[in-house]
């Protein structure tokens, strides 16, 4: 069971984290945020500044 968890991403994510390369949707206004890189920060929404978003 433990291998399997290992690879599942949190169903939401927070400005500051590093969740990995794809594509985050805004919590508030649905403002889509491309991350590039593994090693890249979640930024505030730029459209709201929300900081909650969902892959």
């Amino acid at each position: 069971m433990e291998r399997f968890l290992k690879n599942v991403r949190p169903l939401k994510s927070t400005t500051g984290e590093k969740p990995g390369k794809g594509s985050y949707q805004c919590n508030n206004c649905q403002q889509v945020v491309h991350l590039d890189d593994q090693t890249d920060r979640l930024p505030p929404c730029p459209r709201c500044g929300e900081t909650e978003f969902w892959p």
